[in-house]
């Protein structure tokens, strides 16, 4: 992380920015990903937890500036992740307040079938907004799933895994919450 304290109009205030993709979850790629008018200050907020209100506070706008190249190496760096065809073998997820080593299989069939049917659903949701994006012929050329679609499917895919539960669609859906939480190094190769 990088660490800094710059001078606001209300007293000094103390940001922290990932400075490598480990230190991203799949919820700050998502909430970036759903940003519209995404500028400096948004990033910065969403990447150090940091309110945009509160960072619009500081009195020297440059103080800022190691903040806007680091987001841009991390933009690059996002993009080779992208095209990352490496599976982790485990992945670390917070399950009821305790960390949780979870084995990610090279079948990334869902099971049960409960989940599969979920995904599946999920997959068509995706589609379909493609298509009504970019009509019926160009759809698969451009397609690209939103990373809230693939947060979801790592939380059908994830959740027996990991809870040991039987499958349960709601509790399911909202294990989304847990997912958002892993490293983004992690979600990425698998959801994409």
């Amino acid at each position: 992380m990088i660490e800094k304290s710059v001078r606001t109009h209300r007293g000094q205030l103390s940001i922290r920015m990932p400075e490598t993709l480990d230190e991203i979850t799949l919820g700050q790629m998502i909430a970036l990903q759903a940003a519209e008018n995404l500028g400096d200050v948004e990033a910065i907020s969403i990447l150090s937890g940091t309110a945009a209100d509160d960072l619009k506070q500081v009195k020297d706008a440059s103080e800022l500036s190691i903040f806007s190249g680091q987001i841009l190496r991390l933009a690059f760096a996002i993009k080779n992740l992208y095209n990352s065809d490496a599976l982790p073998k485990t992945v670390t997820l917070n399950v009821d307040g305790k960390s949780k080593q979870v084995k990610v299989i090279d079948d990334l069939a869902i099971e049960p079938a409960g989940a599969y049917w979920a995904a599946r659903d999920i997959i068509a949701d995706e589609i379909s907004t493609h298509i009504k994006t970019y009509g019926e012929a160009d759809w698969q050329a451009n397609f690209s799933p939103a990373l809230q679609a693939c947060g979801k499917l790592l939380a059908q895919y994830f959740y027996c895994r990991a809870t040991g539960k039987p499958y349960n669609e709601y509790q399911a859906a909202a294990f989304v919450d847990v997912i958002k939480m892993m490293k983004v190094t992690e979600a990425l190769p698998i959801a994409l």
